[in-house]
């Protein structure tokens, strides 16, 4: 399990928000999202201009029926790629807002 490695690397760094991402990302990957929210929160919380995290974060509190909070985190990830330029994140993003 990956996310073995990772929560080895987090203990030993609990503020590298890299080593938390990853952590998230390897969760998820196995199926477990509840695990993975607490991870994405604090890389957003860490990093205000990091989209990818909001990204995650909001997919996976939708994928568990959390629709409110889902879209806070997918309309700050959307200002994000606006802002920053990401076109094929602003595209997904508008179609998943649309749907909620």
């Amino acid at each position: 399990m990956r996310s073995r490695q990772f929560a080895a690397l987090v203990e030993q760094q609990p503020e590298n928000e890299l080593f938390r991402f990853s952590l998230a990302q390897a969760l998820l990957a196995e199926a477990r999202p509840a695990d993975a929210i607490e991870h994405l929160q604090r890389c957003t919380a860490k990093k205000a201009d990091w989209m990818m995290p909001r990204i995650l974060l909001g997919k996976t509190l939708l994928g568990l029926g959390r629709r409110a909070e889902a879209r806070v985190c997918l309309e700050e990830a959307l200002a994000l790629a606006v802002a920053q330029d990401h076109e094929d994140p602003e595209r997904e993003l508008r179609a998943l807002l649309a749907d909620l």
